[in-house]
């Protein structure tokens, strides 16, 4: 039984005529006689490991079009079912699901007045509907919370394509590079190929992404066989070395053997410039192209300290602790400091979120 605000449970019967009738969702039209079954995730050849490699590319002004239609898509129709799903739920007691989601997709796609879907591939949606149905598994296993809508200029543009949503022809000449032609689209792309695939290996998935900078980059996910690295062993022992890693502000890393690595000062070296570009835009009128351009000169100089964050975190800090010259290093032992308790005002305050933002990890209680 159900109370004044929540109605009843409804049965199976009921809850396929609600969907059809109230929600928009049409019946299942292939293959009436089988019965559904879950969908299964593809599995990985054995024995290989998967691995994700960003580069950078250059669209044209056609594919600067086509991406903008595709990343405004891919944001609409994720609104779209998260409203479906939770509007399904609130008012009529009825759970709707991925396959339920791509059969109202169809219909969407065929409105007239949301037939500009048409124009973007049909997979990259399904994709956007797909990272939906993984919010919502989270949340269900208490790991995330509940999935919220995404906002233009808020969220990260980015839309995913899967095998049959893109070309690839590796050039074999540079083994490991090629072209990649996206769905809905006739021009390969121009990508900065800054360091070349698994050579002979086709790419699983393409996930096209731009940031607030105004850069557009592609992760390519690769399924491939990665051979570890030899073990380096104590000098005159059978032991594994190790390596200790302490964590700090006056020092951004200090080892074991005590080698330090010095802090970059980021914000010290880009503050006052920032500060002058944030005064700016809030003197430009909101809306105006003036307040966008000043908008992107701080993305972009917020990119600038990203890209030198992670470059150093991963050229100079990681290759140089796990390999040496005989080897892998082995176990690397961490020492982190509470930052808890640290001021949050003031100088200090700047040098601590400097420090963990360095660092990869959140403060908090």
């Amino acid at each position: 039984m159900g109370t004044a605000d929540q109605p009843p449970r409804v049965t199976v019967g009921d809850a396929g005529r609600i969907k059809r009738e109230a929600l928009g969702i049409a019946d299942r039209k292939k293959h009436h006689g089988r019965a559904a079954t879950a969908v299964k995730s593809r599995a990985k050849e054995p024995g290989t490991q998967q691995r994700v490699y960003r580069y950078r590319f250059y669209p044209t002004p056609s594919q600067t079009e086509q991406l903008e239609k595709t990343f405004g898509a891919c944001r609409w129709v994720y609104n779209e079912g998260l409203a479906l799903r939770a509007g399904a739920w609130e008012r009529h007691r009825v759970s709707v699901g991925f396959a339920e989601s791509c059969r109202a997709l169809t219909g969407w796609r065929q409105a007239s007045e949301t037939s500009w879907l048409r124009e973007v591939s049909s997979t990259v949606l399904q994709q956007s509907l797909r990272h939906l149905d993984g919010a919502f598994t989270r949340f269900f296993k208490q790991s995330a919370k509940y999935p919220q809508r995404k906002r233009k200029h808020r969220s990260r543009d980015s839309a995913t394509y899967v095998r049959t949503g893109f070309r690839w022809s590796e050039d074999p000449e540079r083994p490991g590079t090629g072209l990649v032609t996206l769905a809905k689209q006739t021009v390969p792309l121009d990508v900065r190929w800054s360091r070349p695939l698994p050579a002979g290996a086709a790419p699983v998935k393409l996930s096209v992404t731009r940031d607030r900078a105004g850069r557009y980059f592609v992760a390519v996910l690769m399924e491939e066989r990665i051979q570890p690295l030899p073990a380096a062993f104590v000098p005159g022992g059978h032991e594994p070395t190790a390596v200790g890693i302490d964590l700090g502000l006056a020092a951004l890393v200090t080892l074991d053997d005590g080698t330090k690595l010095d802090h970059p000062r980021l914000m010290k070296k880009y503050g006052e410039e920032l500060a002058r570009l944030q005064r700016g835009l809030h003197r430009k009128e909101k809306g105006s192209k003036n307040r966008e351009k000043a908008r992107e000169r701080i993305a972009r100089l917020y990119a600038q300290i990203s890209d030198v964050r992670r470059d150093m975190l991963a050229a100079a800090l990681q290759v140089r602790l796990v390999r040496t010259d005989a080897g892998d290093r082995g176990p690397l032992l961490s020492v982190d400091a509470s930052v808890f308790r640290l001021p949050s005002e003031g100088a200090v305050a700047r040098c601590v979120r400097a420090g963990v933002d360095m660092h990869g990890v959140r403060c908090g209680a």
